[in-house]
């Protein structure tokens, strides 16, 4: 018979949960801090140091997503770590695991796998009601058509701008395929140049980026900063949109404002500082 205390995270691992709900959490990715912060204040006892919202979060910091501090966080006796593939280290989790800790692994690829992971972290793992925030962040999304005129199906190919959208310099990285960033953008109605690469996150020399035919170029301020005086110069003949990273990259109530706050952005980009009048 099945063991009713384990379930299965996003990997199709076995998370042994306790008898009881969880009263202790350590979240080591930003955007889960964020999400089990809004539903459950006073749940989570350890984030990272990139964990900035919400604001007012006030619990041990125990270093950042890619070199947690796995004694720090041992110390807090969690009874749930929260984590990512793709933003956490699988030695660290290793080590959690190996001193008896349970943890949650999501895997968030897409928009839709985003909304199901969260529900599950949420309801199954974590055992909280499904919040408010959530079923909010699914209407928001419901009816988002592209930024080009006229509306388009989640699975439709749309004949918005070419854009490249560059997540770091020196060297120069770019969203390629399979990302969570570059499917929201997409459900916005921009095409990815490099979105059929065959990596995920393709480092491109600067000269190929500006021979890429590239109608639009989307800068967030995270992973990497890019400002208005930093990034926008190397591209001197292609439309810049700056946009936040929070609401292109995190998975969590940050999804209720994102389609809004992205199209604003996008729908006012601008070559040099000179604003594009329509």
């Amino acid at each position: 018979m099945a063991d009713p205390l384990v379930r299965r995270d996003d990997l199709d691992l076995p998370v042994r949960l306790g008898a009881r709900p969880p009263r202790r959490v350590v979240s080591l990715v930003p955007s889960l801090t964020e999400a089990v912060a809004v539903t459950a204040p006073g749940l989570l006892v350890g984030a990272t140091a990139w964990c900035s919202h919400p604001a007012e979060l006030s619990v041990t910091r125990i270093g950042g997503t890619k070199n947690p501090d796995v004694p720090g966080v041992l110390a807090l006796e969690p009874d749930l770590v929260l984590a990512n593939d793709e933003e956490n280290r699988r030695p660290d989790l290793d080590a959690l695991r190996a001193a008896g800790v349970p943890v949650w692994v999501t895997d968030i690829r897409t928009l839709d796998d985003a909304f199901r992971s969260l529900d599950r972290l949420l309801t199954v793992a974590c055992r909280l009601p499904r919040p408010g925030w959530l079923d909010e962040a699914e209407a928001a999304w419901r009816d988002v058509g592209p930024v080009a005129d006229g509306a388009v199906a989640d699975d439709a190919v749309t004949d918005g701008p070419w854009a490249i959208v560059p997540i770091w310099r020196r060297p120069w990285m770019v969203l390629g395929r399979d990302t969570f960033a570059g499917d929201l953008l997409r459900r916005l109605g921009l095409r990815l140049v490099h979105g059929e690469h065959p990596e995920r996150y393709p480092a491109v020399p600067l000269p190929e980026l500006l021979a890429s035919g590239a109608e639009l170029v989307v800068l967030p301020d995270e992973p990497y900063r890019f400002t208005a005086e930093d990034g926008p110069e190397a591209f001197p003949d292609v439309p810049v949109a700056l946009v936040s990273g929070r609401h292109l990259t995190w998975y969590g109530p940050s999804l209720v404002e994102a389609p809004a706050v992205l199209r604003r952005a996008i729908g006012q980009p601008f070559i040099h500082g000179k604003t594009i009048t329509p």
